[in-house]
This record gives C-alpha cells, structure tokens and sequence, in this order.
C-alpha cells in the first residue's frame, strides 16, 4: 500500500469502516491555501490535534497534515483499544473469582474473545467523532490528508491522492509521533509477528502467545491476554518486568501476572524464532535454563522508534538522531521556525505527555515574549504516568534512586494497602503507596502508587507538587472514608508522625498531666 492508498482497518467491519469515515475520509479534498499560515502541524496524533485545534481557538490560521488516521496511536493502535481490551479482561477475571463475593457461576459459561474485541472497536469508533477530520474543519483548521514534507525553512508540500499543495508557514511544528521498535532477533521476521500496530485487529483468541518485552505496553497485554485464555510467555532481557519502575511497585505486579497464569522468562539471552506449519518455535535461556516453546503468534513491545524520516527534516534545517527531533527546553528545534511535539522528540510517550507538550509550544511558537514573562519550559514540568495492569503503577516525580544520583538526601516513607479498610473490602490490598520527600522540609519530590486504580490516585502527589504544596497540606486535607485514596493521606502522616518532635511530646505529656489535677 503506498502512502496515498486509503487505509483499511481489519477487519473491515462497520465498526471499522465508521472509524477511518472520520478520521480518513476517503472523499475528503484538501482546501486550497490562502496565504501564509500562522502555524502548520504535521501529524494528527495527540500533540497535533491539541496543537491545531488551541491555535484555531486562538484565531490562528492553522493547517493541520495527516497522512493516515487521525487520532494518531492513542486512537488507533494505543490507548483506545489497549483499555478497551484491559476492562473486558478485568471483567473476566473477576468473573472467576466471583465465589469470593458469594457468587457461584455455573460450568459452562461462554467466552466470547471476538465479542471483546467487537466492543473495542464499536467504543473506538464512537470516540474517533472527537479527532474527526470534519471536526477539526468546524473548528476552524485547514485539515490536509496526505503526507507532508519541508521544502524549505519556511515551506511544506503536503502531497496527496488529488494533487499535491503547497505551504508556507510563519512557525511550523512536528508531531509526526513514533512506531514499534523491532529487536534484530534471528528468525523474527521471517516467522512474522504482532506489533500494538496490528494486535487489535486479531478476531480470534491465540491459545499460544509470546510477548517480546516485558514494559509496560508487554505487561499490560501479557496480563490481558492470559486472563482471557491465552498460555503467555513473557520474554524479558532484564531481571523482573517493568524494569524502569520501582523494584518493590514492580513485585507486586509481577506476582499477580504469574498468578494469571503468564510465564515469565527474564534476563533472557540468546533468543531465537523459527517458524514451523504448526505455529511459531521460541527458544531463550532464562536464569540458567534451556526454555523451548511454540506458539501461534508473537507480540514484539520493546519500544517505540521516533518517525523522522521521509519529512524533509534535514532541508529545513532541523536535527535529529535515533532519540528524535533535538529541541531545547522550548521545544524548539535548530530551525528557529520549527517546533517539536509528542513521541517524536520526547522521552515521556504518554498520550498526556504530548497534550503538554503541545500547550508548551503553542506558548512558545505564537506568543512574543516581552521582558519578564519568559518561556514555557518542558524542564518544568512533573510528569506522571500509570501502567494499567492489574494492579496498577503508577508514579510522579522521583525515585529514591534520582535523588540519590544528584545528591539529594530524602526521607521515604510507605504504607501498605492492606492497612486501608476500603482496599480490604474491595478485595485490592495488594499495593502501597511511597513519598519521596526532601529532607528537612515537607517538599514532595516522587511518589509511587501500586493499587487497581493508582492512575486515579496518583493525580493528588501530582497537584501537590505543581502548587508547591508539602505533605503537611495533604496530612491536613480531608479525605473521604472510606476510600483507597485514604493511602495518600496516611503515608504523608507517616513524614508527620516522624517529625512531631521530641521536645512537643514532652510538653504534651505535662500539659495532659496536669489536666488530670
């Protein structure tokens, strides 16, 4: 398929059908241009879309290129269907522990995967309306679908099915986003493999499944995959999953995967794929043994390559390298017109990542900046992230691990879930949450949440330290009962109960003392 040949979702379903409609008509003209542009956006993911749709808001003239489906990853082969599919699995697994809540679920009941994904890809269709090519021309972007390249510093040629156009641009910005990385594995391509680019379309369920890699987009489907009824072999070069996480955080991850069933083979060396009529031949040694498997399909998830290439980059004067566009803290390139957004130039790929990102630079490209109001900075930014496994991580900030790298010192204090009343009842005492503060002071500097609905929770350590607010304002905030977030307010308590001072206690005890005369 070449790059102007319409994108076919499989499997070509309405649900699918519906999808691409909005977010690659297939009748769609681009508009002629009128003028130069204030700002023109190369790429519909995330950062592209907020980036178009906030200069519009603006009374920009902005143009907006996509050359395959708008809505980028997060849409398509991302967040969208990723979730999708961990809720269904959610629900089948909490199915099969149902007696513990007093429900006893007679033999034979059906398990309907093709049902699963057919749910995933009606929702996504539904939310596709939002990063609709239509949408985005009512708000008042000049929507191109076809591929776009610079020509010069200050010009693009969007090329398309119906004939090329040419822009020009007073700032220009890249969001063209990322794709799989694909290890050099011996025998991989040859016996072929999924990717999250091409899993979401699979129909029926592989009774055998090896995953590559074992990060977050690895865990979450490893996870998925084995509570709908896969046999799953996770394959992982470091020791444990999740390798970036806290070691602790990532335990308690990994031992709820291995009770659903997936087989884990980390510090894996020497792995190789053959494929064969019957399926698909992994061989890897894993701590000192020999493991022989055979599966129907493989999941590569080792990372994500940035997309710089084949867009004119290095004739409008912007530099790259294997990490991405090079930007300053401005996210600036060495092209002082061109700016930089998203998966393409950032080393947080995160759907939320990219939504700040695109406001940086919307501050930074359109706005002049008189003496005294500075820049937006990316540096300034606390970023937070979740792996939506069950339970879920996630984090904010630093790790004990950062603060020790530069030199800070810190007190880290911990409480577990099994000690909050609403996780007991739940049946989700399994977690904790952990602050990292500065010592000597209330400052938060990171903080862990492991608990099934962490994402949610770990929103409060982030508001805390935008604000600048310390773990005296969260011991101190209310917090309803009983609620799983009561473990933000008990482990700051924990700072608190550290430091109520020797000589306070001291007079305490003699004030109550002598209240009892």
């Amino acid at each position: 398929m070449s790059e102007h040949d319409q994108p076919l979702m499989l499997p070509n379903d309405d649900y699918n059908q519906e999808l691409v409609a909005n977010v690659h008509p297939a009748d769609w003209v681009n508009p002629k241009p009128t003028g130069r542009y204030n700002i023109v956006v190369i790429g519909a993911g995330t950062a592209g879309l907020i980036t178009a749709v906030i200069a519009a808001s603006l009374g920009a003239k902005v143009a907006l290129i996509e050359k395959h489906l708008m809505g980028g990853d997060c849409l398509n082969v991302g967040c969208v269907p990723s979730k999708g599919m961990i809720r269904a699995a959610r629900a089948w697994a909490d199915l099969r522990k149902a007696t513990e809540f007093g429900l006893h679920i007679p033999a034979g009941v059906k398990y309907d995967f093709g049902a699963v994904m057919a749910r995933m890809r009606k929702l996504r269709a539904r939310i596709s309306r939002n990063d609709s090519a239509q949408r985005y021309t009512k708000l008042g972007v000049d929507v191109y679908i076809g591929s776009g390249r610079f020509l010069g510093f200050d010009t693009v040629q969007v090329e398309g099915p119906a004939g090329n156009r040419l822009l020009t641009f007073a700032k220009a910005v890249v969001c063209t986003g990322a794709r799989a990385a694909v290890p050099e594995t011996p025998g991989l391509p040859e016996a072929g493999y999924l990717t999250n680019e091409t899993i979401f379309s699979l129909t029926e369920l592989p009774q055998r499944l090896g995953v590559i890699g074992a990060g977050p987009i690895g865990c979450e489907l490893a996870q998925s995959f084995a509570r709908f009824g896969s046999q799953v072999y996770l394959i992982e070069a470091a020791h444990g999953i999740l390798p970036n996480e806290d070691r602790d955080a990532a335990g308690i991850v990994e031992q709820q995967m291995l009770r659903d069933g997936v087989k884990l083979r980390c510090c894996g060396k020497y792995l190789k794929v053959e494929k064969l009529d019957g399926g698909k031949r992994l061989t890897v040694d894993s701590h000192g043994q020999h493991y022989d498997v055979i599966v129907d399909e493989i999941l590569v998830a080792v990372g994500r390559i940035p997309n710089v290439e084949r867009i004119g980059l290095e004739t409008a004067g912007v530099s790259y390298d294997k990490n991405g566009i090079r930007v300053d803290a401005r996210l600036q390139s060495t092209n002082p017109k061109i700016f930089a957004a998203g998966d393409v130039c950032s080393r947080y790929k995160f759907t939320h990542a990219a939504d700040a990102m695109a406001q940086i630079v919307i501050q930074n490209a359109l706005f002049p900046h008189p003496l005294g109001l500075g820049y937006a900075s990316i540096e300034s930014v606390n970023m937070p992230w979740c792996t939506f496994t069950e339970p879920e991580i996630a984090h904010v900030g630093m790790y004990e691990k950062d603060a020790k790298a530069k030199g800070i010192e810190i007190e880290t204090h911990t409480h577990k879930l099994d000690e909050v009343d609403r996780a007991i009842l739940d049946g989700e005492d399994e977690g904790f949450a952990r602050v990292h503060i500065k010592k000597g002071t209330d400052k938060i500097l990171g903080a862990t949440i492991v608990a099934a609905h962490a994402g949610e929770m770990i929103s409060e350590f982030s508001v805390a330290m935008k604000a600048g607010a310390g773990a005296k304002t969260i011991a101190g905030t209310i917090h309803p009962y009983p609620t799983q977030a009561e473990v933000s307010k008990k482990v700051v308590n924990l700072w608190r109960k550290a430091h109520f001072s020797q000589r306070t206690k001291t007079l305490l005890t003699k004030l109550f003392e002598w209240m009892r005369r």
